[in-house]
């Protein structure tokens, strides 16, 4: 059995996909704000970056939570 075969899943296995979630827009939208604010407004720029710490933060938080509630075996790569 090679390497990559041994990374597969047995069949019948739930694959753990995270739900939809609106942070990716969110980021985005701060990263755009904030760079448009460098040659536009000084309010845009610090909108953008508190929007941008705020979203990597939650995300974070969210993603930290999400795998502490995957089952033990989900992680160790057995």
């Amino acid at each position: 059995m090679s390497a990559e075969e041994s990374n597969v899943p047995p069949a019948g296995e739930d694959i753990h996909l995270p739900g939809g979630s609106i942070q990716p827009l969110l980021l985005t939208l701060g990263i755009t704000l904030a760079l448009i604010g460098v040659t536009w407004q000084w309010w845009a720029l610090v909108g953008g970056c508190v929007l941008t710490v705020g979203v990597l933060i939650w995300w974070i938080r969210d993603a930290v939570v999400e795998y502490r509630h995957l089952p033990l075996e989900h992680g160790d790569g057995h």
